[in-house]
């Protein structure tokens, strides 16, 4: 089984481990308000398997999980999606979860280089080149962090951020719901600042919340952009969740370390 089915397949078992979030919870639809955030779906052995989410930071590169770009090999193809709400077209516009109109092929990916030799959440970032470009008004894409520039913020209510992505609005009782689904349209939710630099999330990631209030992140969203405030700056990728119900807080990895910012940097370079 790849590192991702492992994963889900553990969903109802592991109650108190991080497990790879997926969608927005108690939030609102996002229609075109956030047009750089992509639905991504991911094949294995030739035969649809996961979906996940993403940003287009340029025209052909998509910021993401390391667990939506997987180990060498993991994957066999990939593809993203740009309707606001891919399951409308189901059917009629986009071919989904095949290739077809308003989606774009990938050509390449990769997780950060140290992203197979520890627990998935420790190097949770990856990549995508597309084939072709997704072409937006510039301060429509999103934009990266500078170095360390998380390490300044305070973790309380004031400290807010903007979480999108595709998914579900709910939990699933176990791992073949979830895939099963027919929830696929993106969400937006603004969750505030929990904890950060220490406890649970060490110096990689941030925990925000994830309530009636104020919505967060649950399973379908992983990948999705966590954008500072109201902001298109990444601050952080959608992660992990405590618990299978998506409740409590959501765990969303750090873009700001340097390490991340070359392998980003890098991999657009190459």
């Amino acid at each position: 089984m790849t590192r991702v089915a492992i994963a889900f397949a553990t969903l109802v078992a592991a109650a108190v481990m991080a497990l790879p979030a997926a969608a927005i919870t108690d939030g609102e639809l996002d229609g075109d308000g956030h047009p750089a955030v992509v639905l991504i779906l991911m094949e294995v052995d030739g035969a649809p398997a996961f979906r996940c989410s993403g940003t287009l930071i340029k025209a052909t590169y998509v910021l993401t999980a390391g667990h939506c770009a997987g180990a060498p090999g993991e994957f066999s193809g990939m593809r993203v999606f740009t309707e606001s709400d891919v399951q409308a077209g189901v059917g009629s516009t986009n071919n989904y979860p095949f290739a077809g109109p308003n989606s774009v092929e990938a050509v390449r990916w990769a997780a950060h280089p140290l992203y197979p030799t520890a627990p998935f959440f420790v190097h949770d970032v990856g990549m995508i080149e597309l084939a072709s470009p997704v072409s937006l008004p510039a301060e429509q894409y999103g934009t990266l962090p500078t170095t360390n520039e998380l390490d300044a913020l305070k973790p309380r209510r004031s400290t807010t951020f903007t979480s999108v992505g595709y998914g579900l609005q709910k939990s699933f009782p176990t791992a073949t719901a979830y895939k099963n689904s027919k929830l696929k349209t993106r969400y937006v939710a603004h969750p505030h600042l929990i904890q950060i630099n220490g406890g649970l999330v060490r110096d990689y990631s941030l925990l925000l919340s994830n309530n009636a209030n104020t919505g967060g992140t649950c399973f379908g969203d992983s990948g999705g952009p966590n954008f500072l405030g109201d902001s298109m700056k990444v601050a952080a990728v959608t992660s992990f969740g405590l618990n299978s119900t998506c409740g409590g807080t959501g765990g969303v990895f750090r873009i700001d370390r340097p390490d991340v910012l070359d392998f980003i940097n890098d991999f657009m370079d190459s």
